[in-house]
């Protein structure tokens, strides 16, 4: 097991490194989480993804079986349920790789990480990715609340990679580590990647990787391409990767959402928070500005949907605001009233459907961001898998 968590970037990371061990030859899973369009997304051998009839048996199985284990419990409170949809996927996904006789799997965090469902692993290798703001209802108000969270994955003696977090995450990693005898290793200081995504070096405590091509859009992947190595360099020598197969890796990786251009004029981004944003819009900003930018945006309402708005709108010209099918999407005149005030004019447009054409009849650029749902679901009007 290869444990993933952080606040940006570990989905990006979970795939390019389950693609390095794929293409030197290991039989690989990896789960991952939320889904972009379909569920059986969330878990994959090799790359390809488990198939509706594996995965309803897994739940018919793990629901049977959670149902039998509560029947048997007596301090059981009235009502409760065996499991939650998302330790449902859980033991579903470690029961596919069980079955399937992975070699190695990738596992990425859902939430936090201390209390994540997916933290009952025995990894050879964890790593934090980045540390920003977000589910503060349940990780706490700040950073270093956060990072202790996310921290939470630790594991004596296992090492940890760690990307570039802020001082006050860093502290907070330390000491976590430094308690459970958990060797660090943090960009910037044990390892580091060096050049742009089309041409770098990665360096690390005992190799160095020359002429690196990244197959992901934007600066920000230079960071998780470091982090991604930083984990391969770590594993034991029976998951060892020849460097041919990590430049391959490395160059053929594709998340959809992320950065995509699905049209030339239609940019998808999963960015649904304020750390994501900037990202984005250091994207936006480093490319030549079209005659018109319209900024599709929808959220749910546990998302800082004002921070995202205040740090996208100086690169756009106008923002539609939408909804997508998914039930925790908040109406598109909520989003609006929570984007009042901004320095471009913010229009409700209706869903998805409504507002994707409304907004490319304009011409120029069209930027759907503020929910990975949302880039699903014009994934799928678009007729994209």
């Amino acid at each position: 097991m290869i444990h993933v968590g952080g606040t940006n970037g570990k989905g990006s990371v979970c795939a390019i490194v389950a693609n390095v061990l794929h293409r030197q030859g290991y039989r690989v899973g990896l789960y991952g989480s939320p889904h972009l369009q379909r569920i059986n997304e969330r878990i994959c051998v090799n790359g390809a993804e488990i198939s509706d009839k594996a995965l309803d048996s897994l739940l018919d199985f793990v629901s049977s079986e959670s149902r039998k284990h509560l029947a048997d419990m007596d301090d059981i409170a009235p009502g409760e349920v065996p499991l939650t949809y998302f330790e449902t996927m859980t033991a579903a996904a470690f029961l596919h790789f069980q079955r399937s006789e992975v070699d190695v799997a990738v596992i990425e965090v859902g939430l936090g990480g201390r209390l994540d469902a997916t933290n009952l692993v025995n990894p050879v290798v964890t790593a934090i990715t980045s540390i920003g703001l977000e589910h503060t209802e349940y990780l706490g108000p700040d950073i270093a609340s956060i990072a202790g969270e996310k921290a939470g994955i630790l594991k004596p003696g296992r090492p940890t990679v760690v990307g570039a977090v802020p001082r006050n995450a860093a502290r907070v990693i330390r000491a976590i580590a430094r308690d459970r005898d958990v060797p660090l290793y943090i960009f910037g200081e044990d390892f580091q990647a060096l050049g742009t995504c089309r041409s770098f070096t990665w360096r690390g405590p005992a190799s160095v990787h020359k002429n690196l091509t990244l197959g992901m859009r934007g600066g920000h992947q230079l960071y998780n391409a470091a982090v991604s190595i930083a984990i391969v360099d770590l594993l034991p020598v029976n998951l060892s990767c020849e460097p041919p197969a990590i430049a391959e890796g490395m160059s053929n990786t594709h998340v959809p959402g992320r950065l995509e251009w699905v049209a030339p004029d239609l940019l998808l981004d999963c960015a649904h928070n304020p750390e994501a944003a900037q990202t984005l819009a250091a994207y936006l900003r480093a490319r030549p500005r079209p005659s018109r930018r319209t900024l599709i945006m929808g959220a749910s309402s546990s998302k800082d949907i004002r921070g995202m708005g205040v740090v996208l709108a100086p690169q756009v010209d106008r923002v539609f605001t939408t909804a997508c099918a998914h039930p925790r999407a908040m109406p598109p005149g909520e989003v609006a009233a929570a984007l009042e005030g901004l320095s471009v004019p913010v229009m409700p447009a209706g869903h998805i459907e409504e507002a994707l054409p409304m907004a490319r009849a304009l011409g120029g650029e069209v930027i759907v961001a503020g929910s990975i749902f949302l880039s699903g679901a014009v994934r799928d009007l678009l007729g994209l898998r």
